[in-house]
């Protein structure tokens, strides 16, 4: 009995959380490293359903750089990477888009059904979502077709969350030509976040957060404001795959988006524990 007792007081511990963010919207990026194996996958959506039963309006973007690399190897085609960013020619393009769209975020879609949401996948075309520019680094290096977000066109992700869809983003953008790029997901998802006026953005990684000493796993910091996040890219205390995730978070905090976190994806439930508790596990910026 007195487990059972427990687990009532946790649901009750929720109860105000559940009040408070009901009918809004969160954007949830799920990265490629965090989406290591089926079942973890599977906890994570099981997780998303439970946010939509009690009335939040969750909103995925998906990575998928493994994924990518694997189909990549299995063609012959080679990969390599200039400043930590993937060169893509048209050949490289179009296996990313197969990848991206036809396998890692059907295969969501799937899981997502299975936790009992009903799940749509989106990417940048559809409904002209994601119109995106060629990115360049200031630079006369080409990466290829390698972009970066013009704006975002947020009515088709509206529409299916008034439906009542879940909607799953792939983050493959298209220009006014008719040209994909492969946008980086964690941009996708701060401008998406900015876009929809979110609630909250949050982002799962395979880190635990920000670390006050990125050599020390156990030096994570609870909770950041812009400028101490400002001194921290500067310093360069923040810098390699955690940079875009910070300016993800940056961009959708600029935009009325009213917190944003960085947590473990493989950790256990970790949207449903920073959400529903006091006690959060990432870090939280805002």
């Amino acid at each position: 009995m007195k487990d059972l007792i427990e687990r009532a007081d946790n649901l009750i511990e929720a109860l105000p959380y559940i009040q408070k963010f009901q009918g809004k919207i969160m954007v949830i990026k799920y990265g490629g490293n965090a989406m290591v194996n089926g079942e973890m996958l599977a906890s994570v959506l099981k997780d998303i359903a439970l946010l939509k039963y009690v009335g939040i309006k969750p909103v995925m973007v998906h990575g998928g750089g493994p994924a990518i690399s694997e189909s990549l190897d299995r063609l012959g085609l080679e990969s390599y990477f200039h400043k930590g960013l993937r060169v893509t020619d048209q050949e490289t393009m179009a296996v990313v888009r197969e990848t991206l769209v036809g396998q890692v975020n059907t295969r969501i879609v799937d899981y997502a059904g299975l936790a009992g949401t009903k799940a749509v996948g989106l990417s940048g075309s559809d409904g002209s979502l994601i119109v995106a520019r060629k990115y360049f680094d200031g630079t006369d290096f080409d990466y290829g077709y390698v972009g970066e977000v013009d704006r975002i066109n947020p009515v088709i992700i509206e529409t299916m969350l008034t439906a009542g869809y879940f909607p799953i983003i792939a983050p493959v953008g298209v220009d006014q030509s008719g040209n994909s790029y492969n946008i980086n997901s964690d941009l996708v998802a701060g401008e998406i976040a900015a876009a929809l006026k979110a609630e909250k953005l949050i982002v799962l990684t395979n880190t635990d957060g920000i670390l006050a000493d990125k050599n020390d796993p156990e030096s994570r910091i609870s909770r950041l404001k812009l400028p101490e996040i400002e001194e921290m890219i500067t310093s360069g205390r923040i810098a390699g795959g955690m940079l875009p995730k910070v300016k993800a978070c940056k961009t959708a905090l600029q935009n009325q988006v009213n917190r944003t976190h960085i947590l473990d994806g493989r950790q256990e439930h970790a949207l449903l524990l920073e959400i529903f508790t006091a006690h959060g596990i990432g870090t939280m910026i805002n």
